[in-house]
């Protein structure tokens, strides 16, 4: 069943508030919102305000367009008008000819059957990392060919750990951070930051634990997830993580870890050019899953799409700009740009190379999901609400874990 307009565009501002996750920056551009007014002009959208015409970004998108035969009008917007103006934009028979978008926002425009299949343009994704396309592919098609992808991980502060006598090295479980925090509370300085918000943003940084127990989105109630938030619960009990968690957005938790008081604190790819600023030294160590190992971690970042035009004969052009943009020579300047990790091995080995301490990066995005993954598709606007909402209960104090994630169960399951 194809959802409604009104519940398309509810979904859309659910999944929109992810900018933030993904490095882009507020406001828009309204210098045009409608396809290629002749055939030597198309039109490409995107989530990057923060980048001019100027930009080394948009010289690509440009250039891209010049190799193309065509001359390409990029207009900006932040990620969530992005997705809205694209939903009403194709409903009126004027959407760009080519977009990047959000992934979360992927499987939704789908739905609203705005775009193409990638295998029907002939666009070639066999080198890209299967969980980062997943994030874009919808019953086995994938519909769109990601840019870069983002994640998160926890950066930790040597001097804090040293002073407690806690080797990064050892954290390979909870049970080990666990007991690293409270060396560190014993040694007089702070656990753990993160953010546990009512808002997206806490959804996605409580997912490395939920999925780190086993947990099933589709089962928010399971013995897993009560695990993950009792865990989080206990940490913020026995002061190992401050209470302002509630409120904390990734900005604010990574504003605490950088007063140099935090042992620890989870946060994403986009904040190591931050990390080089703090002032004090620090290190990168993957999120442990419950019993061990790299716990699965969100997938933010972009894909590159061609949205249904009536006049198909232009998808050649579109594909040709599509391929430009993803190219593993211009994927390495792009994604160096946004901090996001590549989709293609061989562009990460060399992002790796020329950064070293992307490495850990490379290895959270190589266990990460894609949050429509898995059939969710636009359903998962409907589970992340009542699954953050079930944090903000148990972590107040309002209910217990399992209290909380019963009641997000049974709203998911209305939703």
């Amino acid at each position: 069943m194809i959802p409604t307009r009104r519940t398309l565009l509810a979904a859309l501002a659910a999944v929109g508030t992810l900018a933030s996750l993904t490095a882009c920056g507020g406001g828009s551009d309204s210098s045009g919102s409608s396809s290629g007014a002749s055939s030597g002009t198309y039109t490409f959208w995107d989530p990057y305000p923060q980048f001019d015409a100027s930009s080394a970004w948009g010289r690509l998108v440009t250039s891209c367009g010049t190799k193309a035969g065509v001359k390409l009008k990029r207009t900006a917007y932040d990620t969530t008008d992005l997705g809205n103006k694209a939903l009403l934009a194709a409903q009126q028979g004027n959407a760009p000819d080519v977009m990047l978008v959000d992934n979360p926002v992927v499987s939704t425009l789908v739905e609203a059957g705005i775009l193409n299949k990638t295998g029907d343009l002939g666009l070639d994704t066999k080198s890209i990392q299967k969980n980062i396309i997943g994030a874009g592919t919808i019953d086995g098609a994938s519909y769109g060919v990601p840019i870069g992808a983002n994640t998160l991980a926890l950066y930790y502060n040597k001097k804090v750990l040293s002073a407690a006598h806690v080797d990064p090295a050892s954290v390979r479980d909870w049970n080990s951070l666990t007991a690293a925090l409270r060396k560190v509370r014993a040694a007089g300085k702070k656990g753990i930051t993160f953010s546990a918000i009512n808002t997206e943003e806490g959804s996605f940084q409580f997912l490395p634990w939920f999925w780190g127990a086993g947990g099933d989105l589709t089962k928010l109630d399971s013995a897993e997830g009560v695990a993950a938030l009792s865990l989080w619960q206990q940490w913020v009990k026995d002061g190992y993580a401050p209470k302002d968690v509630l409120q904390n957005t990734q900005t604010t938790a990574w504003q605490e870890f950088a007063t140099g008081d935090y042992a620890f604190g989870e946060n994403g790819t986009w904040q190591l050019g931050n990390a080089d600023k703090a002032g004090f030294g620090y290190g990168v160590i993957n999120i442990p899953g419950r019993r061990g190992g790299s716990a699965p971690v969100p997938t933010g970042g972009e894909f590159v799409t061609v949205p249904v035009q009536k006049d198909t004969a232009r998808y050649d052009v579109s594909k040709k700009i599509v391929t430009c943009l993803t190219s593993d020579t211009n994927l390495l300047p792009t994604d160096t740009t946004l901090m996001y990790v590549a989709p293609t091995a061989a562009v990460q080995a060399e992002q790796v190379r020329q950064n070293p301490r992307l490495k850990p990066w490379v290895d959270a995005v190589a266990s990460a999901r894609g949050r429509t993954s898995g059939g969710l598709g636009t359903r998962y606007p409907t589970i992340s609400q009542p699954m953050w909402t079930a944090v903000q209960a148990a972590l107040s104090g309002s209910k217990t874990p399992q209290e909380a994630l019963k009641t997000a169960q049974s709203s998911a399951r209305k939703g």
